[in-house]
């Protein structure tokens, strides 16, 4: 009683049966529709998550954070820089690399990135000694001229471990017989699967010293890799760490460094999201046909509460009411329902496999057993509001049509 009308007689009407039943089941659709939307929506965003953090996560098990490399010349003075990094409170490890583009010969040729490392120090940053399939980085000790191949990259070039690989550079040098690119015999040690083909299948792994002897760098490095507690802090922490050096030094964090893969998976989640939003606005178009079926239903009772003094924006206010209580009991629903889809999904998707006797994720193509999803705070909120705006716009028009109600016509045939 101590409502506010439009309010009292919303619920009211929300509430109470109807004489068109289609109309009824109109404003179920509404809500089943919402509430549809919404779950798939969440668990839909929550599995994508899920992937772009497998990927992500594998990608940077062997990729730094951020780096800080001389610009066009060899970094001279990387021990001053490996020590005040570790001395930022920022920075979970350091390590120099040495890094160059090359062709490497066995069975067959093959392009791949050759980054040399200090075996001491590579733990600090990556992974690489524990996706180990065969040898170990021990044997990449200085002077042995040995090499560490990714799997994919040592099936395409038909070698096994205690085979000897060419490696050239894209760098000449002059022979009496004119300039020849620069290269060198290393001898394969092992083999390491990170489980991400742009890694297993173009890098190889030498001596960081061994490289320096064949580039002839000298005691130079090409930068250091960053491993940081904050991985989204990577590019200013590494700037902060660069302005203390001195001369000039490349900065970069590991989205740029990645930078198609981060955007196109940025742009596939946005899109994704944009697409299953359809999915709530069928539903608020459903609302607006059971809105529009209910001014038409309560033509009369419109009437009566007009000429009883009721104002035209209080009768929108009616309608207004009702249609976001639908779109808000779907919403919630739909919240609901998308968070126990998103936390039972693997168990979901592992009876189906046992009943239809399928493997829906091979572990040989997707490199990961199960279905991996993230549910993230921010997306929920968004797709909230997305929802819940699009219940109210959908009440607009059915209650503008209210509002306009004549009292004399409607009361004419009653």
């Amino acid at each position: 009683m101590f409502k506010p009308v439009p309010i009292a007689i919303g619920l009211r009407y929300l509430r109470a049966k109807r004489r068109n039943g289609f109309i009824s089941f109109i404003s179920l659709a509404s809500i089943l529709g919402i509430a549809l939307g919404v779950t798939v929506l969440i668990t839909t965003l929550a599995v994508m998550n899920g992937f772009q953090r497998e990927i992500r996560d594998r990608l940077l098990q062997m990729t730094a954070h951020a780096t800080i490399s001389a610009e066009g010349v060899p970094m001279e003075g990387w021990r001053h820089a490996l020590d005040l990094s570790m001395q930022d409170m920022r920075v979970a490890g350091a390590a120099p690399y040495v890094e160059g583009q090359a062709l490497i010969q066995g069975r067959s040729s093959q392009p791949a990135i050759l980054r040399g490392i200090d075996p001491m120090l590579e733990s600090r940053v990556s992974v690489i000694a524990q996706k180990m399939k065969r040898g170990s980085v021990d044997s990449l000790t200085e002077g042995s001229f040995n090499i560490l191949l990714g799997n994919e990259l040592a099936l395409w070039l038909s070698v096994k471990v205690g085979d000897t690989v060419l490696v050239m550079l894209p760098e000449f040098q002059g022979t009496p017989m004119g300039a020849m690119p620069r290269y060198k015999r290393f001898t394969v040690s092992g083999f390491f699967e990170v489980g991400h083909n742009e890694i297993d299948r173009n890098l190889a792994v030498v001596n960081m010293a061994d490289l320096q002897k064949v580039l002839r760098m000298g005691d130079g490095v090409t930068g250091i890799t960053l491993k940081l507690y904050d991985m989204d802090r990577g590019w200013e922490v590494a700037r902060d760490l660069a302005l203390q050096l001195e001369g000039l030094y490349r900065v970069r964090d590991w989205t740029q460094e990645n930078a198609n893969l981060y955007q196109s998976l940025k742009m596939e989640k946005t899109m994704m999201g944009l697409l299953l939003s359809l999915i709530i606005l069928m539903g608020s178009f459903n609302l607006v046909a059971s809105q529009v079926g209910l001014v038409t239903d309560k033509q009369a009772d419109i009437a009566i509460l007009r000429t009883l003094g009721l104002s035209p924006v209080e009768t929108m206010g009616i309608f207004m009411v009702q249609g976001s209580l639908i779109g808000t009991i779907g919403t919630v629903l739909g919240v609901i329902g998308g968070i126990v889809l998103t936390l039972n999904l693997e168990h979901i998707l592992g009876a189906i496999e046992r009943v239809f006797r399928v493997e829906l994720l091979p572990e040989d193509v997707y490199y990961i057993t199960g279905l991996p999803t993230q549910l993230q705070a921010s997306d929920i909120l968004i797709i909230v509001i997305v929802a819940l705006t699009m219940s109210f716009l959908a009440t607009l028009y059915p209650a503008w049509r209210a509002a306009r109600t004549h009292p004399a016509e409607a009361l004419r045939y009653e």
